[in-house]
């Protein structure tokens, strides 16, 4: 049983060093005089990928690596992670998501500087947070929702594999993941989703990646920012959420 001080400081770590990783990329494909300016769609959906990835075996050996309110929700509803433990993981994430994107607002300051250049200036909130391409909110939460299904189900089923995983001993299993092998499956599950599923609403499938950026994009002094957006903010949140449970649910029925 992971204690709350071991998950407070697994999940903050985790979780910023995902939003480090997803907004950095976000940021050296969008903004301008970024060398990987342009670099497309399948560039943001590897390092989204690769953030995953440095952020769950990070956070794994103290916190099971959640880094994900959904990803949380969905393994307390399976069974998994005590109810009791899901406010500390979920404070947890939102603190170090915010503090991953004043990181990736400090790594790329010149560049945000840049794009408020007369001439080049350019919204900045897709750097930090999700929005729809098509802005209809229903089709935009039931994106979310299977987006999310199709990130919470399988790791709830990888979870099954009983392997000796990071921070592990034998007989015990390895958080949501079973085994450490399948930290590296979840990260190109990932991938896949950004790939796959990501077009439509830009994924956000965890509520902390896009909550905690959004307010730390309506905080920072970023010159001619644009909007925040607030009236979108409640679909990233509650889309994942509702997948986490159904996720739990089928796991349950499954199981």
């Amino acid at each position: 049983m992971y204690t709350n001080g071991d998950i407070v400081v697994g999940e903050v770590i985790g979780t910023a060093i995902l939003i480090l990783f997803g907004a950095g990329v976000c940021a050296a494909v969008t903004l301008h005089h970024s060398k990987a300016r342009g670099a497309g769609w399948v560039v943001i959906a590897f390092g989204w990928g690769l953030g995953v990835l440095a952020g769950a075996y990070t956070a794994a050996p103290l916190s099971g690596g959640h880094l994900n309110p959904a990803v949380t929700v969905g393994s307390a509803v399976a069974g998994g992670t005590p109810w009791s433990k899901v406010p500390v993981y979920v404070l947890a994430q939102m603190v170090g998501a915010a503090i991953g994107a004043v990181l990736a607002w400090a790594l790329y300051y010149a560049q945000f500087a840049a794009n408020a250049e007369e001439g080049k200036a350019q919204p900045t909130l897709g750097v930090f947070s999700t929005a729809p391409e098509i802005r209809r909110p229903v089709a935009n939460l039931v994106t979310e929702v299977i987006a999310t299904v199709g990130l919470v189900l399988p790791l709830l089923f990888f979870g099954e594999n009983k392997g000796i995983g990071i921070g592990q001993v034998p007989g015990e299993r390895a958080g949501v993941y079973g085994s450490g092998i399948n930290v590296l499956l979840v990260a190109l599950l990932v991938v896949g989703i950004g790939l796959s599923l990501g077009g439509p609403t830009g994924y956000a499938i965890n509520p902390a990646r896009d909550l905690g950026p959004r307010v730390v994009h309506a905080l920072l002094p970023i010159p001619n920012k644009g909007s925040s957006d607030w009236g979108y903010a409640w679909i990233p949140v509650a889309g994942p959420l509702i997948g986490a449970v159904l996720s739990g649910l089928v796991h349950q029925a499954a199981f």
